[in-house]
Protein backbone atom coordinates (compact mmCIF):
# COMPACT_ATOMS: atom_id res chain seq x y z
CA UNK A 1 0.00 0.00 0.00
CA UNK A 2 3.15 2.22 0.45
CA UNK A 3 3.95 2.38 -2.84
CA UNK A 4 0.56 2.56 -4.00
CA UNK A 5 0.30 6.12 -1.46
CA UNK A 6 3.62 6.78 -3.01
CA UNK A 7 2.87 6.82 -6.46
CA UNK A 8 -0.63 8.65 -5.89
CA UNK A 9 0.88 11.32 -3.91
CA UNK A 10 3.60 11.86 -6.80
CA UNK A 11 0.94 11.87 -9.46
CA UNK A 12 -0.83 14.42 -7.75
CA UNK A 13 1.94 16.98 -7.40
CA UNK A 14 2.78 16.39 -11.14
CA UNK A 15 -1.14 17.24 -11.81
CA UNK A 16 -0.95 20.31 -9.52
CA UNK A 17 2.58 21.33 -11.46
CA UNK A 18 0.16 20.56 -14.77
CA UNK A 19 -2.66 22.78 -13.75
CA UNK A 20 -0.92 25.65 -12.97
CA UNK A 21 1.14 25.44 -16.20
CA UNK A 22 -2.04 25.41 -18.55
CA UNK A 23 -3.72 28.68 -16.05
CA UNK A 24 -0.23 30.32 -17.16
CA UNK A 25 -0.82 29.33 -20.97
CA UNK A 26 -4.52 30.26 -20.05
CA UNK A 27 -3.61 34.14 -19.03
CA UNK A 28 -0.83 34.17 -21.84
CA UNK A 29 -3.59 33.09 -24.30
CA UNK A 30 -6.18 35.56 -22.86
CA UNK A 31 -3.85 38.80 -23.21
CA UNK A 32 -2.86 37.77 -26.80
CA UNK A 33 -6.98 37.57 -27.71
CA UNK A 34 -6.67 33.79 -29.00
CA UNK A 35 -10.09 32.58 -28.41
CA UNK A 36 -9.56 29.14 -29.83
CA UNK A 37 -6.54 28.77 -27.46
CA UNK A 38 -8.62 29.78 -24.16
CA UNK A 39 -11.22 27.06 -25.17
CA UNK A 40 -8.36 24.74 -24.94
CA UNK A 41 -6.05 25.52 -22.35
CA UNK A 42 -10.03 25.68 -20.36
CA UNK A 43 -10.97 22.20 -21.32
CA UNK A 44 -7.26 20.57 -20.10
CA UNK A 45 -7.44 22.32 -16.91
CA UNK A 46 -10.63 21.11 -15.95
CA UNK A 47 -9.73 17.36 -17.43
CA UNK A 48 -6.43 17.72 -15.37
CA UNK A 49 -8.50 18.76 -12.19
CA UNK A 50 -10.95 15.84 -12.87
CA UNK A 51 -7.94 13.48 -12.92
CA UNK A 52 -6.72 14.88 -9.69
CA UNK A 53 -9.52 14.39 -7.96
CA UNK A 54 -10.39 10.99 -8.68
CA UNK A 55 -6.66 11.03 -7.93
CA UNK A 56 -6.99 12.20 -4.29
CA UNK A 57 -10.30 10.00 -3.55
CA UNK A 58 -8.24 7.11 -4.00
CA UNK A 59 -5.62 8.28 -1.86
CA UNK A 60 -8.47 8.74 0.74
CA UNK A 61 -9.54 5.56 0.57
Amino acid sequence: MVKRKKRLKKGIDSLEEQIELHKEKLEKSKEDGNIELEGYYQKEINSLENVKRRKENQLNK
